[in-house]
C-alpha cells in the first residue's frame, strides 16, 4: 500500500470555504486551517463535526501547514484529495497490479500531447502507445452508485476530446475511474448534472477510448488500488 503523506494528524471537521480551506479541530483542541485540495463540490462526501486525517507538512513556508486527506462520512471513508488518485493509479502500474493495463515498458507522467497535458502515456514493446486519464470518483448517489462530476466541468470534456484524438491518430487512450469512497461499487456519468459529459463519455467508448474504474481500499495513513468495478454508461444514475 502507498503512504499518503508523511507525519498526520487526526481531527474534527468544522467548516470548508473559499473552496479551498477548512478549519479543523486537532485532537488536543487546537483550531488549525488546512488546504483542502479538490476543485468539486465534494458532495455527499462531508459535513460539520466528520472525522477527518490530515497530512502534516511541517514546513513552515506554506500558508497552510496541514493538507486535507480523508473525511469520515457516514461510516465510510472518502479520500478527497483529487491529486492522490494520479498517485495510487501510478503505485498500482508500477506494481503491475492495475487489470488491462499489463506490460508497458515505459511510463510517462503528465505526458503533452496537441494542447493538452495527459496524465499518463504508456509505452508497449509490441503495441501502440496508450495515453490514459484519471479522474477520481467521490460522489455516492444512493446504494453504492458513484457519479462523475459532481459539478458541470470544461476541463473534464476537453480530456475527454483529447483521447478521442489519440485514438484517431492510432494511439490507445484510456480513461480511468479511480473510486476513493469506500461505500462506492459502481460507476456512472452524472447526467442530471453535466449531461454533455455523458454524452461525450459515450462517443468515446463507441470510438475504442477503453473506460475502467478501480476502487481505493483504506488502511490509513495508507491506501491502494483493490479492486476493478463496473461502469454503467446507460442510466448515469437518473433512475
Amino acid at each position: 500500500m502507498k503512504l499518503l503523506g508523511g507525519s498526520w494528524q487526526v481531527g474534527i471537521l468544522l467548516r470548508r470555504y473559499q473552496r479551498f480551506l477548512a478549519d479543523v479541530q486537532l485532537q488536543g483542541g487546537e483550531i488549525v486551517t488546512a488546504h483542502c485540495p479538490n476543485t468539486g463540490a465534494m458532495t455527499n462526501c462531508w459535513q460539520p463535526g466528520d472525522q477527518v486525517y490530515l497530512s502534516d507538512s511541517n514546513d513552515p513556508r506554506r500558508r497552510t501547514r496541514f493538507t486535507l486527506e480523508v473525511v469520515c462520512h457516514r461510516g465510510h471513508r472518502v479520500g478527497i484529495h483529487s491529486r492522490r488518485a494520479n498517485d495510487l493509479i501510478a503505485d498500482a502500474l508500477k506494481r503491475g497490479r492495475l487489470s488491462g493495463f499489463e506490460g508497458y515498458s515505459d511510463i510517462i507522467r503528465e505526458h503533452q500531447f496537441l494542447d493538452s497535458r495527459v496524465d499518463f502515456r504508456l509505452a508497449y514493446p509490441e503495441d501502440k502507445a496508450m495515453l490514459m486519464e484519471v479522474k477520481s470518483v467521490t460522489y455516492l448517489k444512493s446504494k453504492g452508485l458513484g457519479l462523475f462530476p459532481d459539478a458541470p466541468s470544461a476541463r473534464a470534456l476537453k480530456h475527454l476530446s483529447t483521447l478521442m484524438a489519440a485514438k484517431a491518430q492510432g494511439l490507445q487512450a484510456a480513461l480511468v475511474f479511480c473510486v476513493q469512497h469506500s461505500g462506492i461499487n459502481r460507476v456512472a456519468p452524472a447526467l442530471d448534472i453535466d449531461p454533455a459529459y455523458g454524452a461525450r463519455l459515450a462517443e468515446a467508448q463507441e470510438q475504442g477510448v477503453m473506460i475502467k474504474a478501480f476502487k481505493v481500499s483504506f488502511r490509513l495513513p495508507y491506501a491502494a488500488i483493490s479492486k476493478p468495478l463496473p461502469v454503467c454508461l446507460g442510466h448515469g444514475g437518473l433512475s
